[in-house]
């Protein structure tokens, strides 16, 4: 039996799925709360014997883990073009990456994580999910030198200022940048500033690179 419904879980996401543009509206894939379902199960049932991610409750998992999850991709959906690359640096059990997969099916996600047993998580998931998404097993840095992204996600990676810089060398002309942090990091001038939802001080910051 699943976790959660998925009612409960759209009731939990409520306001959490909304385009910042009126005008370019996310059109919700239509198996989004089915998939959404049963990574929350395969999630469960893997944490109990490896650590993926210190949230137990499967009501915060949705919030804290899809939520904000998808509360990105949708700021940066009309973005990006279709077929767009996408790099999740430092995925961890796939967050932001794999619900921003899940609700833009049409762009490609790597998911780049050099810790093992997390990478066999997002393979398995990945495997459950029927998913086109990349997993880079190895530290970002190790990538070929010419390999590059139109958007990059962080969320609570280790070593952010330098991982910052990393990333931002892996960005295309024209390309994204998507922070989610909490209250003590600075929004760089001229970046965009999004409260997350349900959230005091945890924010999504969103920086053009031209």
């Amino acid at each position: 039996m699943a976790a959660l419904s998925t009612g409960q879980i759209s009731a939990l996401l409520e306001g959490y799925i909304s385009s910042p543009d009126p005008g370019a509206a996310v059109t919700v894939p239509s198996p989004l709360l089915d998939q959404l379902s049963v990574l929350l199960d395969l999630l469960l049932r893997w944490n109990r014997s490896v650590s993926l991610t210190s949230i137990r409750p499967p009501q915060e998992i949705v919030q804290r883990h899809f939520g904000e999850s998808l509360f990105t991709g949708c700021h940066l959906a009309h973005h990006l073009s279709f077929a767009a690359e996408l790099l999740d640096y430092g995925s961890g059990a796939g967050f932001p990456g794999l619900p921003i997969q899940l609700l833009l099916p049409h762009i490609h996600v790597t998911l780049a994580e050099s810790q093992s047993r997390k990478v066999a998580f997002l393979r398995e998931a990945i495997r459950e999910l029927k998913l086109p998404t990349e997993v880079w097993p190895r530290r970002v840095e190790e990538m070929p030198p010419d390999r590059r992204f139109d958007a990059i996600t962080l969320r609570a990676v280790d070593r952010m200022v330098t991982s910052l810089a990393y990333a931002k060398k892996r960005l295309r002309t024209g390309g994204w940048l998507a922070l989610l942090v909490g209250e003590t990091a600075q929004t760089p001038l001229g970046a965009q500033e999004f409260l997350i939802p349900g959230s005091v001080h945890r924010r999504l910051i969103l920086e053009h690179h031209l």
